[in-house]
Order: structure tokens, then sequence, then C-alpha cells
């Protein structure tokens, strides 16, 4: 199972969404407080497992209702996603990854792993 591990950064606070092999397969924005970091976190617990994929790498993609996984690529030609709420905010963010598949494959890790995922501070 994963876990979310939270993380004091200079700024203020951060998660990781960590798999079961220890890989970060998502991340946060920086928060200011503790609380605003588990809101965070709720969030992504919430929103993942019901989020449709948005594949922003193909030609004439369907646009999707929020909250989804946005797969895009970076200005270094990998491929990575953002996971947005309801809101439309983005409440995590991936490494990015040279293969679609390997990227597509983090989507399925977050939407199976967020939902019953401990949470740790470090």
């Amino acid at each position: 199972m994963g876990k979310f591990v939270i993380k004091k950064t200079n700024t203020g606070v951060k998660f990781d969404l960590k798999a079961t092999n220890g890989q970060v397969i998502a991340t946060s924005e920086v928060y200011t407080s503790d609380a605003a970091c588990k809101n965070g976190i709720a969030s992504v617990q919430k929103n993942a497992p019901v989020a449709a994929v948005e594949n922003q790498t193909v030609e004439g993609y369907a646009t999707e209702k929020n909250p989804k996984f946005e797969v895009y690529t970076d200005k270094a030609g990998e491929f990575r996603f953002r996971l947005t709420a309801t809101n439309g905010q983005v409440i995590a963010v991936s490494e990015g990854y040279k293969a679609i598949a390997s990227c597509l494959n983090g989507v399925e890790s977050v939407k199976k792993n967020a939902p019953e995922a401990e949470i740790v501070e470090e």
C-alpha cells in the first residue's frame, strides 16, 4: 500500500505520494501550513479514484471535466501528469517519464494507492 509522506521545506510543507516500492509517484505544491497540506492530501484521496484521464499528447484529444489527470509533454519532451480537483486547482504533479506508457502507469498507481494510503510525517 502507498503512503503520503509530509515533509517540511524551507518555505512550508509539501507531500509526496509514494508507491509500495517507495517510488515517488506524485508531489504536491508547497503549502503554508500542515493543515493546508493535509487538506491537499484529502483532496487527492477523494479526487484521484474518480478522475478521468485527459491525454493532451494526442491530437484532437477530448477535454474532460474536473477532477482529471492531465497527461502532457513538458519542455524537455518528457511525459508528465497533473491531477486537478473539481475546482480546477492542481493538487498533485508527477515526475517526467521517458515513455507515455510509464506516465499512464503512474496515473493508475495514484488512482490505486491514494485512497487507502497512510499519512506519515518526516
